[in-house]
């Protein structure tokens, strides 16, 4: 069912708030603003005309709070929520591993075609884990959270005789694997995020003994007590942080109780922290330490909109997923991030090796690599955080050399003055470090380009950003524009949105959202920032590279 949407960018000045907006119920129905003109683009005669215009109220986050533990549409079943893809991925006894990854011998619980859609429902293993009790019901309810908001999933691997030992295993719940068509070990597979929605309210932060970055320190107790089981949970002595979330102007947080009437806040961004190929081994490895064929990389920019790409090693890439996150900061530091399952779409193509598509590399693809609209990322993985950072630093010196022909020694400056180097985590036996490579520093050896089915638009860099020129777009997406005056009403499948030049206000029926970039109207065109398919209108958009050419491909 398509959903009635009005979004309105009025003018303003320049604030600075983003994040990402998923599906709760919705409560406002609203009515579209009318159309007085056809388009025909003219600039505000001044900057003031602009400032001018009437603004929303952007109310504060005390003032603006929508408990979701009690109004949100639980996604139990393909049934629950709207979802666009080719196939349909639950996780239930017959579709995971608990714990332990899939292998060359693990059977697929589904095939598909290279290029294919797929929507997943993942599950985070807080809340059914030996330490919390492994049992759902009881750990949730005792939370706050009412038996009908509880995953079905959750409480069906929970009781199940699936085999898992908490402390030799990993505590991730994994779906999959997925055999892909086509895919032959040396190929290399490339995994879209096109969508991540949260499937329940509420997360948990867990930090466990012997485990996390201060494992001598925390969690400040006396440890682990003789009997420690299932059915004596607080023998662990571990702790379990339960995190509700909450809608705070049309954005999720999630939020951690003081226990004298305060909160903190913190702004949701969810991604997978798996995604991963099964190696060639029959070995039934942990789920915790990520290898080059991913695994547990715990990356926090491969959200909505980035581009994993991951060396095949068996036939089929046997892809499998888990371990979904509301939110992480970098580092990982206390053991988890704040955990929550997540119904997510992703798009898995097979790239042969021997091909342009492939990233940098002139032979042989053989370590994980991220894409973003902003950035190239190389990953290092080592037990060693030191061999980490200077893995990382050799995949960002080998990839900008063999990508643009760059001199290595100038390859190695420009990395030492103008890219960041992130922790990935530090908490899963193997830490990561991965770059942050700038691609507006590359302009002169790049062109980017937007892609609507067939279509292709180019893409311009305005204040280190990224722009598209609205009108041919949008015509591409079916879309129909109007004019009023410095307001524009874009109609697309039925939902209408309006929008302003010089505006990063953004207006919906239910929420107000702040956000980084606004459109642009300069040489008599507006522009669009080529983020706001996503942040703003929900439309997927996956960047990948190839030897100079980036380009965003726009839609399911």
């Amino acid at each position: 069912m398509k959903k009635k949407i009005v979004l309105l960018l009025v003018a303003a000045t320049t604030l600075a708030i983003s994040g990402c907006e998923n599906t709760a119920k919705e409560t406002t129905e609203a009515t579209p603003t009318e159309v007085v003109s056809e388009v025909s683009p003219t600039a505000p005669e001044t900057m003031d005309e602009t400032v001018n215009s009437e603004l929303p109220e952007v109310v504060s986050r005390e003032n603006a709070q929508v408990d979701l533990l009690e109004d949100y549409d639980i996604l139990q079943t393909p049934e629950d929520g709207a979802y666009e893809s080719d196939y349909f991925l639950e996780t239930n006894v017959d579709t995971v591993t608990w714990g332990r990854l899939p292998n060359k011998d693990s059977e697929p619980v589904l095939t598909v075609t290279s290029g294919s859609t797929i929507t997943i429902d993942t599950l985070s293993h807080e809340g059914i884990l030996e330490d919390q009790g492994k049992d759902p019901v009881s750990y949730f309810t005792s939370k706050g959270v009412s038996e009908d908001m509880i995953l079905e999933d959750a409480i069906e691997i929970a009781s199940s005789d699936l085999s898992h030992n908490f402390d030799e295993d990993g505590p991730h719940v994994i779906t999959g694997p997925i055999y892909i068509e086509g895919a032959k070990a040396g190929d290399v597979l490339k995994v879209e995020v096109l969508s991540l929605t949260p499937r329940v309210p509420y997360g948990v932060i867990s930090n466990r003994h012997y485990k996390g970055t201060l494992t001598e320190e925390f969690p400040e107790n006396e440890g682990r007590l003789d009997g420690a089981s299932a059915e004596n949970p607080e023998a662990y002595n571990n702790v379990s942080i339960f995190a509700p979330i909450k809608e705070i102007n049309g954005e999720y947080y999630g939020y951690l109780d003081d226990g004298n009437g305060s909160q903190l806040t913190f702004k949701l961004d969810p991604f997978l922290g798996t995604m991963g190929v099964a190696a060639n081994s029959s070995e039934k490895s942990s789920t915790v330490p990520p290898t080059r064929l991913g695994g547990n990389l715990d990356i926090n920019e491969l959200g909505v909109g980035s581009t994993l790409y991951l060396p095949v090693d068996v036939d089929g890439a046997l892809f499998y997923t888990g371990d979904p996150h509301f939110a992480q900061g970098d580092g990982e530091v206390a053991l988890t991030a704040l955990e929550g399952s997540l119904r997510a779409t992703i798009r898995l193509t097979v790239i042969k090796n021997d091909t342009d598509e492939v990233p940098g590399v002139n032979q042989g693809f053989d370590m994980a690599f991220g894409e973003t609209e902003d950035y190239w990322i190389p990953i290092g993985l080592n037990e060693d955080l030191d061999e980490a950072m200077k893995m990382s630093v050799r995949e960002s010196i080998d990839f900008l050399s063999e990508e643009f022909g760059l001199d290595r020694a100038l390859t190695y400056a420009y990395l030492s003055a103008g890219t960041d180097y992130e922790v990935s985590q530090v908490v899963d036996k193997t830490k990561g470090i991965h770059a942050l490579i700038e691609k507006t520093d590359f302009s002169p050896y790049i062109t980017t380009q937007l892609k609507v089915g067939e279509a292709t638009f180019p893409v311009t860099q305005i204040d280190e950003s990224y722009y598209v020129e609205a009108q041919p777009v949008l015509k591409a997406l079916g879309a129909t524009v109007t004019q009023s005056g410095n307001d524009y009403t874009v109609e697309y499948e039925d939902i209408s949105y309006q929008l302003s030049a010089n505006s990063n206000i953004y207006v919906t029926p239910k929420s107000t959202k702040i956000l980084d970039l606004s459109p642009v109207y300069q040489n008599d065109t507006l522009y669009l920032p080529v983020s706001s398919f996503i942040d703003v209108f929900q439309i997927p958009l996956n960047f990948s590279s190839v030897k100079g050419t980036v380009t965003g491909t726009l839609g399911y």
